[in-house]
């Protein structure tokens, strides 16, 4: 291993404990900061929720703070604001997700509230009621943006109704309006468990010590009535181009969506992905998607591609805002550049550059305990191995040209997409 490799989080410096109850304990000491940081997730997903409750994880995730057996709201926060503490929770569709920052000394507990909020919560009325409130404004607002609207009728395209990637995970203004305390603590008593939690603490701490106050805090919990993983099958590919037009009042502009089904993070080739991803929408000023349409033709507001990569078939994303008059030509366009992606190896320019911002930007997102605690918790979440960063430039390196060719063409096809633009209704609905 090179002395750069040794000096990143490796299998040398990460120390990695499995307890009992299946929770997976990763810890990384940082001694050059005074403060600790903690992220967590659970199987507690959106996955686990039925189509009819759709929101019902992520409004149970938001409402694990909101009281406990033990303590109020206004306990649970003063005592977090009198020790400068950040804890937040958050579902996404696979799992529940935990992030927590204190001084290095607040370790104890921070641990103890983030304990707490997941084994012991009530769901207080008052406090559901005031959550729901703000989900169903968010919802509303949504409801008059655009790009979420091409985005959602996008994915509601891309997933039949039958995969959980067919539902965002904020639900819907019926969904939510109708969840009730009893069904978020029979979510919480069904799926959140310590059996496959991962959590990663980083910072100014002794291995010793965060390991006595995680035993002490979380070791002796179980939940017999867990359910079991759950896991995204990959759906049928789009057969043909599918689109979708949406019609929101009062807009001026259009936004676009255009989604494939991508790799999920494990595949192997998802970097090869990610490079092909980035010279098409990425690197630069957007790649070659963002220098065609937005740049060189003005078709645009913004144009860029995306590609997911998570525990499942994350949608490969293009999305563009434009001008109503310019739709067709930036969807024409855009299909061109999928095209050539898919058609012809990238030049060893486009490869090289692409492989120097990847490998740049690493020690940028390791600048922090944030930043190395995602980084850790990505590797162990998606089984990449703790030897993944101190790989990852060999890795990004040994990518060749027909790497990222194959992989465009394995999951990009110009005549195979969803298309989906929300944006103003014609000139004779538009006045109405």
């Amino acid at each position: 291993m090179s002395s750069y490799a040794a000096s990143i989080p490796n299998e040398g410096n990460i120390n990695r404990v499995e307890f009992d109850n299946g929770l997976v304990l990763l810890i990384y000491e940082n001694r050059a900061v005074e403060s600790v940081n903690i992220t967590a997730s659970l199987h507690a997903g959106s996955i686990y929720e039925k189509p009819e409750r759709s929101g019902l994880a992520s409004l149970a995730a938001s409402a694990l703070l909101t009281g406990t057996q033990q303590r109020s709201f206004d306990e649970i926060h003063a005592s977090l604001e009198n020790i400068g503490a950040e804890l937040s929770l958050r579902g996404h569709i696979h799992k529940l997700g935990l992030f927590g920052k204190a001084l290095a000394e607040d370790l104890g507990p921070l641990l103890e509230t983030a304990s707490e909020a997941l084994r012991y919560p009530t769901f207080p009325a008052e406090h559901v009621e005031r959550l729901r409130g703000e989900r169903l404004t968010w919802l509303q607002y949504s409801s008059f943006d655009t790009r979420y609207r091409a985005s959602k009728a996008m994915r509601q395209a891309l997933y039949p109704a039958s995969h959980p990637y067919h539902y965002g995970t904020h639900g819907d203004e019926e969904s939510i309006a109708g969840i009730t305390e009893a069904e978020l603590s029979a979510f919480h008593a069904s799926h959140v468990g310590p059996d496959g939690m991962i959590l990663v603490i980083v910072g100014n701490v002794d291995t010793e010590e965060a390991l006595r106050l995680v035993r002490e805090t979380l070791g002796d919990w179980r939940n017999p009535e867990q359910s079991e993983v759950a896991r995204a099958d990959f759906p049928e590919a789009p057969n043909g181009t599918e689109r979708q037009r949406v019609f929101v009042l009062g807009k001026t502009q259009c936004d676009i969506s255009m989604g494939a089904l991508g790799p999920a993070r494990g595949a192997a080739d998802y970097l090869a992905a990610q490079i092909a991803n980035s010279v098409l929408g990425e690197f630069g000023m957007m790649g070659r998607i963002g220098k065609s349409v937005r740049e060189e033709q003005g078709l645009a507001y913004y144009a860029y591609s995306h590609l997911g990569g998570g525990h499942g078939p994350d949608p490969w994303i293009v999305s563009a805002g434009v001008n109503p008059d310019n739709v067709e030509k930036a969807i024409d366009s855009i299909l061109f550049q999928i095209e050539r992606l898919v058609s012809e190896a990238v030049s060893d320019e486009d490869l090289a550059d692409n492989q120097s911002y990847f490998t740049g930007r690493l020690p940028l997102r390791l600048e922090s305990n944030e930043g190395i605690s995602s980084q850790i918790h990505a590797m162990e979440s998606y089984k990449l191995g703790l030897n993944y960063l101190a790989e990852y430039k060999d890795m990004i390196y040994r990518i060749s040209k027909d790497d990222a060719l194959r992989a465009a063409q394995r999951y990009l096809d110009p005549n195979n997409m969803v298309i989906a633009v929300a944006g103003p209704a014609p000139d004779s609905s538009r006045n109405a």
